[in-house]
């Protein structure tokens, strides 16, 4: 690297990512309800795969519900109990996913709504 190269590098204006609470659960959920997407779309369906990303949506759903349950969060009420009840059917219509009983579609349209809710939120 030369004098130049070294001087544009010590410089040049540096870009850092902010990122907050919600743009973080807005990812993890957008990633994981993608992997039951491609789980569930193959043709045969990838079980493991599904599984697996089944797994990390239920644990996910088990974390809100933890949050939304304490006193502490700030969310209205209605609101933490609504939550809480889609966390309740998130690992009841899983278990139903797993048996071969239902398809992940429903898991997929709630995480769709809640990121689109958390998307229009705006930062907190």
């Amino acid at each position: 690297m030369n004098v130049i190269d070294q001087a544009r590098q010590a410089y040049a204006p540096t870009q850092v990512a902010v990122r907050t609470a919600q743009s973080i659960e807005v990812q993890l959920i957008s990633q994981i309800t993608a992997r039951i997407r491609r789980a569930q779309s193959s043709q045969p369906i990838n079980f493991p795969a599904l599984t697996s990303a089944l797994h990390d949506n239920r644990r996910m759903w088990y974390t809100m519900a933890a949050d939304v349950a304490d006193k502490e969060n700030a969310l209205p009420r209605e609101l933490r109990a609504q939550l809480f009840y889609l966390a309740e059917f998130t690992d009841h219509h899983s278990k139903r996913v797993l048996k071969g009983e239902a398809d992940a579609t429903a898991l997929i349209d709630i995480n769709t709504a809640v990121m689109r809710g958390l998307n229009a939120q705006g930062p907190v």
